[in-house]
């Protein structure tokens, strides 16, 4: 009887004291930030990529859903189930985009993680984790260099004022220079789209490892919008890139590099930026996004036909509001031109600032599809052909350019890399008209990057010949300089061309057609041409027969993004002489040799035949062990 009382002291000794304190003990949680190779961490730079791990004091008896969330925004990050008896769950990996930046703008650099449980009761929360800004990669245009960022690098610029890192491609503090083009050197050839790409994914790669980022904000001006979509698509393996900024990109290009182009300034880059180019060729191929959101600032500076130089309104000069908008993404205005973008205060502080401080929540959560192609669309604008030429130190050159009846608009625009020579517009009355910006819209841009020197237009313009004088002045160079016009006009005929193909293989039969009409009736053509570039500066010039719908076949002779401009004469009805052009651009594709077909099959096949052997080899050696 002792012995059993005894025993019972124990049992009881036993259930209250050790049993009580068992159900009293909390099952505490621990929260863990992991990176990508499930290292704990306390400190991290925004966007990195990283998971939330749970762990309890105690066995479950069921699965628990957790939620994670960021602090005492109750935003969620993340999810996981606990399972049956077990004590962890880990989320799976996901990016820290926005966590270095509270709803209003205000760095948050330190972050907690809290867990809370399927009734939504608070279970845990992380340590303090310390969050280091993503440095911001800028990546500049067309004939430019990394000197365009001036405003936002230098001490007490616009990054500055957000504490943020900056790096400019081309500035030296990591390697890695583009060629855009060079404007001392105009002849000399530029990089192409692809190119300059791959040097924009070294000089990222180069920037993470110094600073320790996984990702970077690109914020890029002009044609620099070009060769970061291309990375993006074609380049970039494991997503390093969280948003791409763009001011002034031409998403559809711009007529305005005909200019350059057909002097054989800044090949082939002059080509690739063509609205034909980027719209029929560039914008069909490269699609994938990779989940990263685009954003594109036009300028607006030009609402008006005749003040516009070289393409569509709205515009910044050179790039039009419908070029931003070529591609789906979201876009914003401001009335600026183009060549101000990057320094403009309203820019960086309206669309730039904002868009570097989007907080956590704001960034998709998941990869979004990518959106379809915008089919390309015809310009109201109608160009002549492009008139070159060149003006010795102390001389002039004279033009005539015919404008027809009914024509609404006339619009000049002249390319001298000298930035030195001055006109003298005659119209078809045989006076000088004295050009200004109000009634002529005159504009005279001297950044040498700019796809244009001097822009002016009519409304209404007189019917016949207009007279154009290019004249030198005292800081022309002394050999002289080139200089390239080109005018487009709204109404009037309309020139319609077309290609069996703008991708070409090599030696591939291709064949072009013109058609030119006025006032839906098509028109005798007297003189076609189509006057080919190649990426080198090479030209080609093919005749065309006389009639309508005419046409003619070309074979490309080499790879690379040719200009195929399609110059067509023809008479009206009352006799007058009528002239169009058309710019397009053609991708020729590479083709691999009969030769090294053979051979890339031969060693396909000798790789074949090694795999075969190797695995028969195995097979017998298993056989004869079986058999032992």
């Amino acid at each position: 009887m002792r012995k059993l009382f005894l025993a019972g002291i124990i049992f009881l000794n036993l259930f209250f004291v050790q049993g009580f304190s068992f159900i009293a003990q909390p099952n505490e949680a621990t929260i863990t930030i992991l990176n990508r190779k499930n290292q704990a961490m306390t400190q991290i730079t925004d966007g990195d990529s990283i998971r939330i791990q749970i762990t309890l004091s105690q066995t479950i008896s069921a699965q628990e859903s957790i939620l994670f969330t960021l602090g005492e925004l109750s935003l969620p990050t993340g999810s996981c189930v606990i399972p049956s008896g077990e004590t962890t769950c880990t989320t799976d990996l996901f990016a820290s985009l926005g966590w270095y930046w509270d709803p209003n703008g205000v760095v948050r650099n330190t972050r907690i993680v809290q867990a809370n449980n399927a009734n939504g009761e608070l279970i845990g929360q992380s340590d303090t984790v310390t969050v280091f800004p993503r440095p911001v990669v800028m990546v500049h245009g067309f004939v430019s260099n990394w000197q365009t960022w001036n405003s936002y690098l230098q001490p007490g610029g616009f990054l500055d004022s957000l504490g943020l890192k900056g790096f400019a491609v081309g500035d030296g503090q990591v390697p890695g220079v583009m060629n855009t083009g060079v404007i001392t050197n105009p002849v000399g050839r530029t990089n192409t789209i692809a190119q300059n790409a791959e040097i924009l994914g070294q000089y990222i790669s180069n920037v993470k490892k110094q600073t320790g980022a996984e990702m970077v904000d690109l914020l890029v001006h002009s044609m620099g919008g070009i060769i970061s979509r291309y990375y993006i698509d074609r380049l970039m393996q494991e997503r390093d890139v969280a948003q791409l900024i763009m001011v002034g990109s031409p998403m559809g290009g711009s007529n305005c590099s005909v200019l350059p182009a057909a002097l054989g300034f800044f090949l082939p880059g002059s080509i690739e930026l063509r609205e034909s180019y980027m719209r029929a060729v560039f914008n069909q191929q490269i699609t994938h996004r990779k989940g990263i959101e685009f954003y594109d600032l036009g300028g607006t500076a030009i609402t008006e036909s005749f003040k516009s130089p070289c393409t569509d309104i709205p515009n910044d000069t050179v790039v039009s509001f419908g070029s931003v908008n070529a591609i789906s993404l979201q876009s914003s205005k401001l009335n600026d031109i183009h060549t101000d973008l990057t320094f403009s205060e309203k820019a960086f502080t309206d669309f730039v600032k904002p868009l570097l401080q989007k907080p956590a929540g704001s960034f998709p959560l998941r990869d979004q599809p990518d959106p379809a192609p915008i089919a390309p669309t015809d310009s109201p604008l109608e160009f002549t052909r492009v008139y070159t030429g060149h003006v010795e130190a102390g001389g002039s050159t004279e033009l005539t350019i015919n404008i027809e009846p009914n024509i609404a608009v006339a619009a000049f625009a002249l390319y001298d890399p000298s930035r030195s020579v001055t006109t003298i517009v005659r119209g078809a009355s045989g006076n000088v008209i004295q050009l200004d910006p109000q009634t002529n819209g005159f504009i005279r841009v001297d950044d040498p990057s700019s796809l244009f020197y001097l822009g002016y237009g009519f409304q209404a313009p007189r019917p016949g010949p207009w007279k154009v004088t290019v004249q030198a002045t005292e800081s022309t160079p002394e050999d002289g300089t080139d200089f390239a016009i080109s005018v487009y006009f709204v109404g009037g005929a309309k020139l319609e061309t077309a290609s069996s193909t703008l991708v070409p293989q090599l030696n591939e039969k291709v064949n072009l057609t013109a058609n030119l009409s006025l006032n839906g009736q098509s028109l005798q053509i007297t003189q076609a041409q189509a006057v080919i570039k190649n990426p080198n500066g090479g030209t080609e010039t093919l005749d065309f027969p006389a009639g309508q719908n005419t046409s003619v076949s070309w074979i490309p002779r080499e790879p690379g993004t040719h200009a195929v401009d399609i110059v067509v004469t023809a008479l009206a009805a009352d006799g007058s002489s009528i002239e169009r052009t058309n710019f397009l651009a053609m991708e020729v594709q590479p083709t691999f040799s009969k030769l090294r077909i053979s051979f890339n099959l031969a060693l396909l096949l000798g790789s074949v035949l090694l795999v075969l052997i190797v695995i028969l080899f195995g097979i017998t050696r298993l056989l004869r062990r079986a058999n032992r």
